[in-house]
């Protein structure tokens, strides 16, 4: 089995990189939607007679909401960096950096701007339930993050290659 995974890794790189980037970004989505829940009872403990009723509740104060949702996504994306880094992406960059993770956290700012205005128009404008509203962001924002993030932080860099061609040479 192992050498199957190995075999298969190495003819599908992107393919396992996505992978992971899905299993990593479905543990974040997990994080995130639990403290967005958590946050929201905070605000609003009154309308919840039940933990599952934070679901399925369409009476929350956009306030709650978009609350829950920033802190959700704060503390998603720590640990979506965290794991991004250690497991995802095979070329790591300039990931690991206090300029990487600026990088990072600009481009997840783009994803939580995506979000922040969907659950706004989604719920506070157009009256979708929260819930169905930050399943479909979610799926918007993954592709997003990953595409964003593979192609401007997570890459193999060229300079790098280009001083390895040039040591061989000389």
């Amino acid at each position: 089995m192992r050498a199957f995974l190995a075999n298969l890794r190495a003819k599908y790189p992107t393919l396992t990189e996505i992978f992971r980037f899905l299993v990593v970004g479905g543990i974040a989505t997990v994080v995130d939607m639990l403290v967005m829940a958590f946050v929201q009872y905070l605000f609003e403990p009154a309308l919840y007679p039940d933990f599952l009723s934070l679901f399925t509740e369409k009476d929350v104060s956009p306030a709650a909401y978009i609350t829950g949702t920033a802190c959700g996504f704060t503390v998603g994306l720590a640990v979506n960096y965290a794991l991004s880094c250690l497991f995802v992406f095979e070329h790591r960059g300039r990931s690991r950096s206090p300029y990487g993770f600026a990088v990072f956290a600009l481009l997840s700012l783009g994803g939580l701007a995506l979000h922040v205005l969907g659950m706004y128009l989604g719920n506070g404008v157009w009256g979708f339930n929260g819930w169905a509203v930050k399943i479909v962001l979610t799926l918007v924002v993954l592709v997003y993050n990953y595409l964003t993030k593979r192609l401007l932080l997570f890459r193999e860099e060229k300079n790098t290659n280009e001083k390895t061609e040039k040591v061989r040479h000389d």
